[in-house]
């Protein structure tokens, strides 16, 4: 796999010069269980990004709830961390690697290639009795310079074009319930973009909570062409981002993220909402 890394890889490599190693773990409603965690213990080396702070624009009317932070601030928080424009990023967090994600498809966002996902996350690593850290890092300030990949993303009125006109295919992250409209546990509006088909983003995990293979990620997206235009969003442009990285490792090669995903829909008036399943 191209963007994820195993547990046993990063072991071998944690300790190189050119390594960063990200801490991602954020607990949506307990905004400060994540920092706690990293606190707690983490992997040595590890720098910690958060969610809402660090990897988030602040809320505004329309965005949805974790809006892109803006390209600079990001850019300037990563070198600051220590994070340079050469360096290996790997992410990891422990909620079956949807916040890690959110960091590879902004840093892929970004223009740098070399950032991966670490399986399995930090509840496996401690398991396997692999090294531990309580202590933060010195981090000496680097210099992050990025090349805006706007492909890589979708609009609210591409996203619009595309449930009127089946332009391409929308892709809801969501749980089959959220999706459906049956419950709403975040949103104001419950429902689905009309026309987007759902394929929940922790379905690209196996039983044993390890990603899937190329193959097994081929055979969940059969039914889409691997050059068919494509748009995936979830709640809030976070659990998106699994389905993104699986999409890629699947060899889709024409896949944008709506990143406001549905808390941005629901924020304009006029946008249908679909509830039956379709």
């Amino acid at each position: 796999m191209k963007n994820i890394v195993s547990m046993r890889w990063l072991l071998a490599r944690m300790y190189e010069s050119d390594v960063a190693i990200v801490d991602c773990r954020f607990l949506l409603g307990q905004p400060d269980a994540g920092r706690e965690a990293y606190e707690a213990g983490h992997i040595p080396g590890a720098v910690y990004l958060d969610l809402e702070k660090d990897l988030s624009a602040p809320v505004t009317e329309h965005g949805g709830r974790h809006p892109l932070p803006d390209p600079t601030t990001l850019a300037s928080r990563l070198a600051k961390a220590g994070i340079g424009s050469n360096s290996r990023i790997i992410a990891y967090d422990d909620q079956g690697g949807m916040n890690a994600s959110r960091l590879w498809w902004l840093l892929r966002y970004l223009g740098h290639e070399q950032v991966y996902v670490m399986d399995e996350g930090f509840s496996a690593w401690k398991n396997a009795k692999f090294p531990m850290a309580t202590d933060v890092p010195v981090q000496i300030p680097s210099s992050f310079e990025w090349n805006l990949q706007p492909q890589m993303l979708a609009s609210v009125e591409e996203a619009q074009h595309a449930s009127a006109s089946g332009s391409a295919m929308l892709i809801d992250s969501r749980d089959a319930r959220r999706y459906a409209g049956l419950e709403e546990p975040i949103d104001a509006k419950a429902g689905h973009i009309p026309g987007a088909v759902n394929y929940f983003w922790k379905d690209v995990l196996g039983a044993d909570g390890r990603w899937s293979g190329v193959e097994a990620l081929e055979e969940r997206f059969v039914k889409l062409g691997k050059d068919d235009a494509i748009i995936v969003y979830c709640g809030s442009g976070v659990s998106a981002c699994p389905n993104v990285i699986a999409l890629e490792e699947a060899g889709f090669s024409n896949v944008k993220l709506y990143s406001g995903s549905w808390s941005d829909w629901i924020s304009y008036e006029g946008n249908a909402v679909a509830t039956e399943e379709e």
